[in-house]
C-alpha cells in the first residue's frame, strides 16, 4: 500500500507547424489495479499506457500497484502521437518516489518509448524547441535522434537521452548529460552539398518556376491533385535546395 501521490512533468505537443505546452500529471493511489489516460488522448496516446507500464518495469523501476491516472492538460485540446511516453514514465518514477527527480518544472520532456525502455524519435522537435525557448524553459530532454534538429535553436539546452533509465538518472543528478551544441552553418552546408537538382525533372516547368519564386520569397508552397498523383510533388520537394541559386536558398533557409 502507498499514499496518494501526484507528480507533474512538463511536455509539449505539435499543432500544425507550432508547438504548445502540455502538463503530464500522474496520480497514484491505493485501490483496484487500473491505469487510465485522460485529457482528450487519441489512440496512440491511449496505447501509451501499455508501453509505459512495460518500459518502466524493463528499466528496473516498479510500476505502482493501484489506481494510476495520467492527465494531459489542457484537457480541451486533443493530444496525438506517442511523444508523451517518456514524460508519463518519468511521472511514474517521481510519483512512486523511486528516484528523487529534481527541477522537473525547468525541463520539457518528449519521447516515444520502446518496451525495453529505449527512447525513440518523435516528430516536431524543432517546433517544440522553439516553443520551449519562448516559454523560457531551461532545457529540453528528448530522444538522441532528435537532438541535432532541436539544438539549432539558440538559447536552449538540449539534452539527448537513449533510455528511460538514463533520463531518470539525469533528473536525479546521478548521470551527467552534456547539452548538444550544433552549428547551424554546418547543417546548411550539408544541404548545399545535396546532388538533387531541378534539371533532373523533365517538364513541370511552370511548377518549378513557382517553387523557385515561392521559396526565394519565403512563401509556402501547396501542391495537390494532378501533381501529386503523378508523383512529381515529392520529387520536386527533394530538389528544392539544389534547384535554387545559392543566395536565394540561404535567404529562404
Amino acid at each position: 500500500m502507498f499514499n496518494e501521490v501526484l507528480a507533474k512533468v512538463h511536455s509539449a505537443a505539435v499543432w500544425g507547424v507550432d508547438a504548445y505546452a502540455v502538463e503530464v500529471e500522474v496520480n497514484a493511489r491505493p485501490g483496484k489495479a487500473v491505469t487510465v489516460v485522460v485529457g482528450l488522448p487519441d489512440t496512440a496516446v491511449k496505447e501509451s499506457r501499455d508501453r509505459v507500464i512495460t518500459a518502466v518495469t524493463s528499466s528496473a523501476f516498479r510500476f505502482p500497484y493501484g489506481r494510476v491516472t495520467f492527465n494531459l492538460a489542457p484537457a480541451d485540446v486533443k493530444k496525438e502521437g506517442p511523444s508523451f511516453d517518456l514524460p508519463m514514465a518519468l511521472g511514474i518514477v517521481a510519483a512512486s518516489d523511486q528516484l528523487p527527480l529534481r527541477d522537473l518544472d525547468q525541463y520539457w520532456v518528449v519521447g516515444e518509448l520502446a518496451l525495453t525502455g529505449d527512447v525513440r524519435p518523435v516528430k516536431g522537435a524543432l517546433a517544440i524547441a522553439l516553443s520551449a525557448r519562448k516559454h523560457k524553459i531551461k532545457g529540453l530532454i528528448l530522444p538522441t535522434a532528435n537532438a541535432a534538429e532541436a539544438a539549432v535553436v539558440e538559447g536552449l539546452d538540449v539534452y539527448p537521452v537513449r533510455h528511460l533509465r538514463e533520463a531518470a538518472e539525469f533528473l536525479a543528478g546521478t548521470t551527467l548529460i552534456k547539452p548538444v551544441s550544433i552549428d547551424p552553418n554546418t547543417i546548411l552546408g550539408e544541404f548545399d552539398a545535396i546532388e538533387h537538382d531541378f534539371a533532373d525533372v523533365k517538364g513541370q516547368e511552370h511548377v518549378k518556376r513557382a517553387i523557385e519564386v515561392a521559396v526565394a520569397g519565403s512563401h509556402n508552397v501547396f501542391m495537390l491533385w494532378a501533381i501529386n498523383r503523378a508523383g512529381a510533388g515529392p520529387i520536386l520537394k527533394r530538389r528544392i535546395p539544389g534547384g535554387l541559386p545559392e543566395e536565394a536558398y540561404h535567404a529562404a533557409a
